[in-house]
């Protein structure tokens, strides 16, 4: 009786034995599960979830391998833990990844760059937070083009660039100071003190304005900027690509008013046209210097970073007016209605009162306009409390850009590296770092064993206790 009760059992058990023989070794690893242990916290996926993505860390077996920890048949990362419950959810969902809102986007971004995720997916996150593209750096084929392109574009290439980068902040704070200068009341009209000048006068005909210093030192900064502007344009490595640049357009508009304005000069005081602009264009003409401060943004970080937080949060500030547009309106036509029935109001009309729901809502608050009367202070507290309310929502958004070019910035000049201690990968010293030599001798002692060739004997490898650990796996 016990014969036949083996026998039926070696029969009904014979199938599946055959069944399981015939898998492929691939599907077997598959159809395993593996623990990832995150500084602790402890994940448990199986392999052919990862496998979904196998030029991931987590999807190829030999990038992973250099995690596994045989002492406890699992992977260690000693990484950032909050971020991987997005990670892993990208390997079950197929592709979709989305950033937990108390993870910043600088580490998230670290982190996903860590496990080596698609190029794709990392492209189309930077573009869901609203961040920009890293952009390359094409450089000019010619070999004397590429010298005068890293010249005057790239500071940080040489001494001389660095020389011409000092000269070249030098003249536009130059030019800012002279441009406010003329406008003191003792520089705004030229004194007749000279008898040439006086005789001028009473001919009839205005002093010539290229006797003016201001006009001669404004000469010589445009001078600069020109010289500046086509030695870049010259050496640039693609002419289309260069007048896209924003920069390069405020160079345009830098330099565009002085010659503009020097041609009018000139056909005015060779009387060539009995009025060649009034004075409102030339007015406007001369204000469009001031746009030259821009330029040193080229040479600045600091505005580089803020030019890019503003363009990264170009839909958060879209939000923000609308909001703002849509608060003035109700309160200004709120506060007209109150205070109508006032002889002595300010509030003469709705119109009239855009200005004052403006400075109330931003805080400001000149009062040259307020209510006087009980439904217009009413009125008031609610906007007032609503302009707060309305520019504290998308303020988190754009600090968050500032903080992620922040720190992309500071990591491309320090060029910080940092070092994680792997089980199995010993990380190359690199300068400055004897603190991070010191930990890692001491994880060395434990951690020195040699890669099996042999991907499934690693992974089902099950470690028994043994009196000494030779540091090898083929040895266990």
């Amino acid at each position: 009786m016990t014969v036949v009760e083996n026998h039926e059992e070696t029969v009904a058990v014979t199938p599946l034995l055959q069944d399981a023989a015939d898998l492929e070794s691939a599907d077997q690893e598959c159809s395993e599960r593996v623990v990832i242990n995150i500084s602790g916290l402890r994940f448990e996926t199986q392999l052919k979830t990862l496998s979904r993505f196998p030029t991931t860390v987590l999807g190829d077996p030999r990038k992973r391998m250099r995690f596994f920890d045989p002492l406890r048949n699992e992977y260690f990362f000693d990484r950032n833990r909050p971020s991987f419950d997005a990670i892993l959810y990208y390997y079950q969902s197929g592709g979709r990844l989305r950033r937990p809102v108390s993870v910043p986007v600088d580490i998230f971004l670290e982190e996903i760059k860590f496990y080596e995720l698609e190029e794709e997916t990392i492209e189309l996150f930077k573009e869901d937070e609203g961040l920009a593209r890293e952009e390359d750096r094409p450089m000019p084929s010619n070999e004397f083009q590429r010298q005068l392109w890293l010249l005057f574009e790239y500071p940080e290439s040489s001494g001389p660039a660095r020389m011409i980068a000092i000269v070249s902040v030098m003249v536009i704070l130059i030019s800012i100071v002279i441009f406010c200068l003329e406008t003191l009341p003792e520089f705004r009209e030229v004194p007749a003190v000279h008898d040439n000048q006086v005789n001028a006068s009473a001919q009839g005909k205005a002093p010539s304005p290229f006797t003016d210093p201001f006009f001669m030192v404004e000469t010589l900064c445009i001078v600069w900027f020109s010289f500046e502007f086509t030695m870049r344009f010259l050496s640039c490595p693609s002419k289309a690509a260069f007048f896209k640049n924003m920069m390069n357009l405020i160079d345009v508009i830098a330099i565009a008013p002085y010659f503009i304005t020097l041609g009018l000069d000139l056909a005015e005081h060779q009387g060539s046209s009995q009025q060649a602009a009034s004075l409102a264009i030339l007015r406007v003409i001369r204000l469009v210097r001031v746009f030259r401060i821009f330029k040193l943004s080229r040479h600045s970080k600091g505005l580089q970073i803020l030019g890019q937080t503003l363009h990264a949060s170009l839909r958060e500030l879209g939000l923000l007016i609308f909001f703002l547009l849509i608060g003035v309106i109700l309160f200004s036509s709120s506060v007209y209605f109150a205070e109508v029935d006032d002889s002595e109001s300010g509030f003469t009309s709705i119109p009239d009162a855009f200005w004052w729901a403006v400075v109330t809502m931003t805080t400001v608050g000149y009062g040259d306009m307020y209510p006087s009367t009980i439904g217009g202070k009413f009125v008031g507290s609610l906007c007032a409390i609503a302009g707060v309310l309305t520019i504290a929502l998308p303020v988190p958004v754009i600090v968050s850009n500032f903080n992620y070019f922040y720190h992309r910035e500071n990591e491309q000049e320090e060029n910080v590296q940092y070092v994680h201690v792997t089980c199995g990968h010993q990380p190359q010293p690199s300068f400055g770092e004897s603190d991070s030599i010191k930990s890692n001798q001491s994880f060395s002692k434990t951690e020195s064993y040699q890669e099996s060739d042999d991907l499934e004997a690693l992974t089902h490898l099950h470690v028994t206790p043994v009196e000494t650990y030779t540091g090898k796996l083929t040895d266990v």
